[in-house]
């Protein structure tokens, strides 16, 4: 059989790490499996969709979550693809434009996926939801946050499933390490975005269950170029600490007011503050800000470290832009094709994708994290709060910012 012959040609050559010569074993049982019931598929090629900011001012988390989605793909298509189908990705680009979003989510489903990983702004994702919805096709998101998008949908009969870190996780996880450093007046400033607006309500919720109030909340338009007023209107209102939501460069005009202001608060935010347009953007003054991390690009362990060399020797970088976009892209496509594997029947319709999502499936052992069950029927957010880890900026790279976070970064979590 193609699978089992793949298997052994790759293994000899020694092209391919362990644990995908793992997966190569899962897809020759389930071939095997196939051979006891029904003919194995052949012929054209799986379609799985795959949309996100690939140009544009997000392009620098879109295209890794592309690159990792497409790195895993290629590795699933050099042990056989789903069952001796290749497997092909429909690429859509959609600007980090809702409209533009939506427009390419109804070509998606006119072109026929079978499912789509895809969506790194929330307030893209959030208008094209109902296109995936009503048409019963499984949306699996591997950047955006916005803690609304696995929501909108009663849980059991949703198809929107997550495998970043949503909001409502990420704001109590920071709200809780800031109180631990006695920073307890908080200035939040937000986007006005689809991100931001529920980002905000993410990080007042945390604070509330703290019997907490901020000190000052502004919203703010993405493209502002100078936050001097409100960051002084932050400073007289005695803030401590300055809690960010924004996805863009302007996390470092906020970095860059606070430095030209000669205002030394820490600046504390979700994952976006990981990205170069901060990092590179705000330069020194980025230094020493704190985020949520998922995933940081170090080779704590062997899975972490074959999937950054793997990637690193794909698409010839020596660094990842945002590597968390691109280890949860790599993962969900592995999830998807460990749920389509769980299928016995090769009925691929939208509801049979949804409803194997929702088993338990073999074991995945990710890069993020081992996903044991990541959905069930009333959980569609694949990670869990014990995922988390502080990252910390230091001379413009992305750190644990805990000796601790990086010891225990050798195992990888399980859903809690």
């Amino acid at each position: 059989m193609l699978i089992r012959a793949n298997f052994g040609r790759l293994s000899r050559a020694g092209t391919v790490p362990l644990k995908f010569l793992l997966a190569a074993a899962v897809l020759t049982t389930a071939g095997a499996v196939w051979a006891q019931g029904a003919a194995a598929p052949g012929g054209n090629p799986l379609k799985i969709g795959v949309i996100g900011p690939l140009t544009g001012a997000s392009a620098d988390f879109g295209v890794p979550m592309f690159n990792g989605v497409q790195q895993a793909v290629d590795e699933i298509n050099a042990v056989g693809g789903y069952l001796g189908r290749k497997i092909e990705l429909v690429k859509k680009d959609d600007k980090a434009d809702p409209d533009t979003g939506l427009k390419m989510s109804q070509e998606l489903i006119a072109e026929k996926v079978s499912a789509t990983i895809g969506f790194c702004n929330t307030g893209v994702a959030a208008k094209s939801l109902d296109v995936f919805q009503s048409n019963r096709v499984p949306l699996i998101i591997p950047c955006a946050t916005g803690s609304p998008l696995t929501a909108k949908f009663p849980p059991a009969e949703s198809y929107i499933f997550r495998t970043s870190a949503k909001d409502a996780i990420q704001a109590p996880f920071v709200v809780d390490d800031i109180l631990k450093r006695g920073w307890d007046k908080v200035a939040i400033f937000a986007d006005t975005t689809g991100y931001g607006e529920a980002g905000l309500k993410d990080v007042e919720s945390a604070l509330t269950a703290k019997k907490l109030l901020p000190v000052y909340v502004t919203r703010f338009k993405l493209g502002v170029t100078d936050l001097t007023v409100e960051l002084k209107a932050a400073r007289t209102a005695g803030a401590n600490v300055v809690f960010s939501y924004t996805v863009g460069p302007e996390n470092a005009v906020i970095a860059r007011g606070r430095q030209a202001l000669g205002w030394k608060v820490p600046q504390v935010g979700a994952w976006p503050l990981s990205f170069p347009s901060f990092v590179e953007g705000g330069k020194e003054a980025a230094d020493g800000a704190l985020m949520a991390q998922t995933f940081i690009a170090e080779p704590s362990n062997e899975r972490r470290a074959s999937f950054l060399t793997a990637y690193a020797r794909k698409f010839n970088v020596k660094k990842i832009p945002v590597p968390m976009a691109a280890a949860q892209g790599y993962d969900a496509t592995y999830i998807l094709v460990y749920a389509l594997l769980g299928i016995r029947d090769g009925n691929l319709s939208g509801p049979a994708i949804k409803a194997s999502l929702e088993n338990k499936n073999r074991t995945y052992y990710g890069v993020v994290a081992t996903y044991d069950q990541p959905f069930s029927k009333l959980d569609k957010d694949a990670l869990s709060a014990n995922m988390l880890v502080m990252g910390q900026v230091k001379n413009g790279a992305v750190t644990f910012a805990y000796p601790g976070d990086a010891k225990r970064n050798l195992f990888v979590q399980r859903k809690q």
